[in-house]
């Protein structure tokens, strides 16, 4: 279980609240306005925010004052971080890597299953303008499965794709999260990706994290400060 245990955050002058917990192997939604504090929360869990209270724990194991690179959590962002001079493999060689992003024995072998896993067999000679920005929504995904962490962030990583491309990725984490057994949280500000995606849903109103709740029960019925946001 993923729980964030009675956390006080604060950013600047913003400060956060939250205390839930999330099923190992569940994909879950995080909903609300623009500035609610959704992208403040994957901070605190991802590691890059420090709580001023509280603790943040994966089954138990108390990760709050560990690095992010320590943390059984990996982040994918709206930008897919790709160094355009690179080529695909060695792109994902420094998931593998981080510090040269040399390739060692088994690595290409590694590299070219993760590509498979999200459709892009052959793509590991490639450089990221050769490819569309579906394509390389993929390959960035190909590189989380590489860091083989059981909590993965989104941070709207599919915003600036068209509808079917986003649909056609949402999907596609749903059936690798399936697959890896992994916890998914998906910050978007889209309902429909949480009803496509998310069996439960977290409502952030200004910088307060609700508990989960299920998704479509939530959407059907919104409280009214969600239902004004959704217009």
């Amino acid at each position: 279980m993923l729980e964030l245990d009675a956390i006080e955050a604060r950013s600047g002058s913003f400060t956060l609240t939250a205390d839930f917990g999330i099923e190992a192997g569940a994909r879950v939604a995080i909903i609300g306005a623009s500035g609610s504090g959704k992208s403040t929360l994957l901070d605190v869990i991802a590691g890059f925010l420090k709580p001023r209270s509280g603790h943040v724990l994966w089954k138990d194991a108390d990760l709050t004052d560990l690095a992010p690179a320590r943390r059984p959590v990996s982040v994918l962002f709206q930008d897919t971080n790709l160094f355009p001079h690179l080529t695909i493999e060695r792109n994902l060689a420094l998931a593998l890597n981080p510090r040269s992003g040399t390739l060692r024995k088994g690595d290409a072998a590694r590299i070219e299953d993760a590509l498979a896993r999200v459709g892009l067999a052959g793509f590991a000679p490639r450089r990221p303008s050769e490819m569309s920005g579906g394509q390389q929504s993929r390959a960035a995904l190909a590189r989380v499965l590489l860091q083989d962490r059981p909590v993965l962030l989104l941070d709207e990583p599919f915003a600036a794709l068209g509808p079917a491309l986003k649909v056609d990725m949402l999907d596609m984490v749903a059936k690798v999260a399936d697959a890896e057994a992994l916890t998914v949280l998906l910050v978007t500000h889209d309902p429909a990706d949480a009803r496509r995606f998310a069996d439960q849903t977290l409502l952030v109103e200004n910088g307060i994290v609700g508990t989960p709740q299920p998704t479509q029960a939530l959407l059907d019925d919104p409280p009214e400060s969600l239902r004004t946001y959704l217009g």
